[in-house]
């Protein structure tokens, strides 16, 4: 059972008891990423991620990670386009300690300024470190391609330019802007009961910042073409189509689409693709869905030499798929996959913490299970056919890495 409650402050809290596992689930979630930078402070979501592992007035950095390991507990985090969250799974007994660090984490961070010189090092070879993989690097440049200059794409973790101007000025304004009640979702999932739900509201009860209005933009797609020439083994192609909203009433339908045309090896691309033309190892298809846009992504890797024919070959799958359809089988098929891969990962306390944080955090509501099945088991095919003309009969953006 998922139970949702508003503290007086405006915090949200999310708690769904599990009480056949022995693990707890705890993450902050926070309505802030690198769409809600501007030019000046791009990348500084991602590094006040980093800056809140790096002491507190009572811990030192080495002392929150030991809090987590000599309980055999595991913390981390991560930033995306439009939200960030930080997130501790500990047995169940641990909950509250795994809490007590987190909000500590949270309120009581000191941003020491020799802490941030050194992290900025740290960030800096994670950029290098990017870049160094083409494979991942290649799909910012599809964001660029497709964005330009909105904030959707640029690369959430900056630019070593960027990050050189911040102080503990900036990434305490940032979060006083940013990091409000009304912006954060707690999310719990595991061995917990609803009574502590106030056991949250507690450690949040003095948490009482102003929350700052800001105009998010939509962003307008861009049919552009970008290349960039990378020494590397392989040449790395991304091709994007708009597509859909994260609140579009047509997802499921869409998530059906992304599933026959390139989610698992019996999908359109990988059989075409790798195994009947050998043109690549790695070929697939995901989405992108922000709370106002979307965007349906193919990535392939090929040898420099074969970069035209694996375009002209993903080009003639969209068309046959745009042209004729879905067969009977795929559209069975895909709906079994989709809703076996969701009851699957039910099974992980993280896995309900992230789907029942990022509900209430972008939609405002909670879907259950069977609530996201019934949605699959009513896509019908025309709705189908519709997306596909939708999407795939307007122009695209591409990025290509080549060696």
């Amino acid at each position: 059972m998922i139970e949702t409650y508003r503290c007086q402050n405006g915090l949200r809290v999310v708690l769904e008891s599990v009480p056949t596992v022995r693990s707890v689930t705890i993450g902050i979630w926070v309505l802030t990423g690198s769409r809600q930078e501007t030019e000046i402070d791009n990348g500084i979501s991602h590094f006040l991620e980093h800056m809140l592992f790096k002491g507190t007035k009572t811990r030192t950095a080495k002392q929150i990670a030991e809090a987590f390991d000599s309980i055999g507990g595991q913390v981390n985090a991560f930033t995306s386009k439009e939200y960030t969250c930080f997130y501790a799974r500990v047995l169940d007994t641990y909950k509250e300690h795994a809490l007590e660090v987190l909000t500590d984490m949270l309120f009581n961070s000191t941003f020491l300024e020799e802490e941030i010189e050194r992290e900025k090092k740290v960030v800096m070879e994670e950029i290098k470190m990017y870049e160094d993989t083409p494979d991942d690097h290649v799909h910012d440049l599809l964001s660029e391609a497709a964005y330009g200059d909105h904030p959707l794409g640029k690369p959430i973790i900056g630019t070593e330019e960027q990050i050189n101007t911040f102080t503990k000025q900036t990434l305490n304004e940032y979060m006083e802007n940013f990091y409000t009640p009304n912006n954060i979702v707690v999310s719990v999932a595991g061995n917990v009961q609803s009574e502590f739900i106030h056991t949250i509201e507690d450690y949040f009860r003095s948490f009482n910042r102003v929350e700052k209005k800001t105009v998010i933009e939509k962003p307008i797609f861009r049919a552009n073409r970008m290349i960039k020439n990378k020494k590397t083994e392989q040449a790395h192609l991304c091709i994007g189509y708009p597509s859909l909203a994260l609140n579009d009433l047509n997802i499921p339908a869409l998530l059906i689409i992304n599933s026959i045309l390139g989610g698992g090896m019996s999908s359109r691309l990988f059989q075409e693709v790798r195994e009947k033309h050998g043109l690549a190892y790695s070929v697939f298809s995901y989405l992108l869905t922000y709370s106002d846009s979307g965007m349906l992504a193919i990535y392939a890797g090929t040898n420099k030499d074969r970069v035209d024919l694996l375009q002209k070959t993903i080009h003639e799958i969209v068309t046959d798929f745009v042209e004729k359809g879905i067969t009977e089988k795929e559209f069975m098929n895909s709906k079994e996959q989709l809703k076996g891969n969701m009851m699957l990962s039910l099974e992980s306390t993280n896995s309900r913490m992230s789907r029942n944080g990022k509900n209430e955090l972008l939609l405002g509501r909670q879907r259950t299970l069977d609530d996201i099945i019934e949605e699959i088991d009513q896509v019908d095919q025309p709705t189908i056919n519709k997306v596909l003309q939708d999407i795939f009969l307007k122009e695209y953006a591409q990025s290509i890495i080549l060696p």
